[in-house]
């Protein structure tokens, strides 16, 4: 059994830690400041966006695009007449990647000395 090998910090190794916490406070907030530039000549300085419009566009486009999916998928199926709840169309609860009937398994040894069945490794 190998030994466990702990690390603690020294007293030095933490003060300087944590005396360096604002250092790195400031340049994270230096990095996530915005720019003050000015807009470059020729481009256009277009107007401020409305919060409404933000969370509309950001929102609304996708809630539709989802509707119009699932409308999309569903819609034929009602078309045709079809029962879309879950426990409709006779089908049996499934086991998806478990065992299929019919399945027939290795045969277990007769013998100490037989190679057939189970997961035995040997070097």
């Amino acid at each position: 059994m190998s030994p466990v090998i702990t690390f603690a910090p020294s007293a030095t190794a933490r003060f300087a830690a944590r005396a360096s916490l604002p250092l790195v406070a400031l340049g994270l907030a230096l990095l996530v400041a915005p720019a003050h530039a000015d807009v470059a000549e020729g481009w256009s300085n277009p107007d401020d966006v409305d919060v409404l419009q933000a969370l509309l566009l950001l929102g609304g486009v996708p809630l539709l695009l989802f509707l119009l999916i699932a409308l999309a998928v569903y819609v034929p199926a009602l078309v045709r007449g079809e029962d879309l709840s879950p426990t409709s169309g006779g089908v049996e609860s499934q086991w998806l990647g478990g065992p299929r009937p019919g399945a027939k398994e290795l045969a277990a040894g007769d013998t100490e000395a037989s190679e057939t069945g189970g997961a035995r490794g040997s070097w």
